[in-house]
């Protein structure tokens, strides 16, 4: 009866800080990087003194914090209350499993109530397993005295223990020293763990991969109710309602985003103790949600490389705060410099959709310049082009590199004038040689931008030149890339594929 979900984690290439306010739109890219929730009954029948106190045990595992937290759900208000060590909460998760079964019962008639009752007093055993790519593993790779390759990350046990900080606690109150990369952990648990409950709770029917593959994507109502119960339940539980392109990429992958109004979880917001639960999530799933996507993904022949510098991290809400604060100390510049932000950003989604549509009408001819282009700097590129349809390709590859470094100069502007290092010094040189290599379309911070990573668009197979480059400044390229899909059901524990590899590499030798 295990029901196993897991949904992707983010890369946002344009609109850092634009999308926070509607109409501006952003280009989020979902990856490879993927968050899994394993839900399943925690006992084999039902137990008499959970139906006579009325709540039912959930237990909440994940294993690469080494952490375990017991709960006792209340059938009646729904409200989970921790029976563990406070040290091990996870509002994400405890907003995703309250928020998902008050769906169920907002939804759900007599008959499927009851049916919705016995399931839960069977428990809960949730796991969450995120994929290595969303934390950093550049401590663990020095001290192994590896080289910073991904052939390094490669070789750890896939979801390897995040490792402890010893210095700042002792014994059973040890936090884990979570350093993450940057591609929204939060947001892609939160996704996958509504999606599988409410998928084991009846509220949705959710496809696999190779269903889709198959028999096309069903319809998106049940995404719909995925995108804004998980939507939610991310936003109450970090306590501000953010824009949600990282949810929103979650639920459906890669794509073109401008944010929801803020005023439809105003119901989530302003709940106090006495609203029932299933009164709030009805009105968040009855409200107007007016946010826009369009389907997005990079042109083909086209690599998404993401690096990790290794220079600590940023904060994004104390950098959101800083540039609102200038916004509001000077508007008329401030104003000025978001306005060739977005003109920018269009123009990269221009030229980007444009390449996609050369590389439908021809792709030989496609395939063949940018083949050849991946072999030579930017400047050199016009001169493979020997005919009108090639040189048409390279103007939109060179339109698309001109956008590129204009959103860089005012996303710097933009960081000077709030006081922040949006692209610090040490990015601004390393995504300016990335940018002169051979076969490099373009290169930037993502999101919020600051110490977190740089990404890089590369042409063909010149990936593994920039991942040398990258190598001899100290950056560490990750394992990551694009993959357009979204939320997925899985057809097993993802653990057990490798426990499948290892056993068939046993019988091998």
């Amino acid at each position: 009866m295990a029901v196993v979900a897991s949904a992707p984690g983010k890369v946002l290439m344009t609109g850092g800080y634009l999308v926070l306010e509607r109409p501006n739109a952003g280009i989020v890219l979902s990856t490879n990087a993927r968050f899994y929730a394993i839900v399943k009954p925690l006992h084999e029948e039902i137990i008499p003194e959970c139906w006579a106190w009325g709540w039912a045990d959930v237990k909440l595992t994940s294993p690469q914090m080494d952490r375990e937290t017991m709960y006792k759900l209340s059938l009646k208000n729904l409200k989970l209350q921790s029976i563990s060590s406070s040290e091990s909460r996870n509002p994400f998760v405890e907003y995703a499993v309250e928020y998902a079964i008050a769906a169920a019962h907002a939804t759900f008639d007599k008959d499927k109530k009851d049916m919705l009752q016995k399931l839960l007093l069977k428990g809960l055993d949730i796991t969450i397993l995120g994929c290595n790519e969303f934390y950093s593993y550049r401590n663990q790779i020095e001290a192994c005295g590896l080289p910073l390759t991904p052939e390094s990350l490669a070789s750890l046990p896939p979801f390897t223990s995040i490792t402890f900080n010893a210095e700042d606690s002792i014994g059973e109150n040890q936090k884990p020293e979570v350093a993450k990369t940057g591609l929204g952990s939060s947001a892609a648990m939160t996704t996958a763990v509504v999606a599988a409950l409410l998928h084991y709770l009846g509220v949705v029917s959710l496809s696999s991969f190779s269903e889709d593959q198959s028999h096309g994507r069903k319809d998106d109502s049940d995404l719909d109710i995925v995108h804004v119960i998980a939507q939610t339940a991310h936003c109450i539980a970090q306590g501000k309602v953010g824009s949600g392109f990282d949810v929103s990429s979650a639920v459906f992958g890669s794509q073109r985003y401008v944010r929801f109004s803020p005023e439809v979880l105003s119901s989530a917001q302003n709940a106090g103790m006495a609203t029932p639960l299933t009164e709030v999530i009805y009105d968040v799933l009855k409200a107007k949600w007016d946010h826009e996507r369009t389907k997005f993904s990079l042109p083909p022949l086209m690599t998404l490389l993401l690096g990790e510098p290794g220079s600590g991290g940023s904060s994004t809400p104390s950098m959101v705060g800083a540039v609102k604060k200038w916004q509001k100390s000077d508007p008329q510049n401030s104003l000025e410099t978001w306005r060739k932000l977005s003109e920018g950003n269009s123009a990269l989604e221009m030229h980007l959709n444009t390449l996609c549509k050369l590389a439908e009408r021809n792709y030989n001819v496609y395939e063949c310049l940018i083949n050849a282009c991946s072999l030579l700097p930017a400047e050199k590129w016009l001169e493979r082009a020997n005919e009108p349809s090639q040189a048409d390709i390279v103007k939109e590859l060179l339109g698309a590199r001109d956008a590129m470094l204009g959103i860089r100069y005012y996303m710097r502007k933009m960081g000077e004038a709030a006081g922040i290092p949006i692209e610090p010094e040490s990015q601004t040189h390393l995504l300016d040689t990335t940018m002169s290599m051979e076969g490099v379309l373009l290169a930037g911070v993502p999101g919020a931008g600051g110490f977190d990573a740089v990404f890089a668009v590369t042409l063909g197979p010149s990936s593994k030149n920039v991942t040398k480059t990258w190598n001899s400044l100290n950056v560490l390229a990750m394992l990551v890339t694009e993959d357009p899909r979204g939320v997925s059901l899985e057809d097993h524990d993802p653990r057990a594929k490798e426990i499948t590899a290892a056993v068939s590499l046993i019988q091998l030798q």
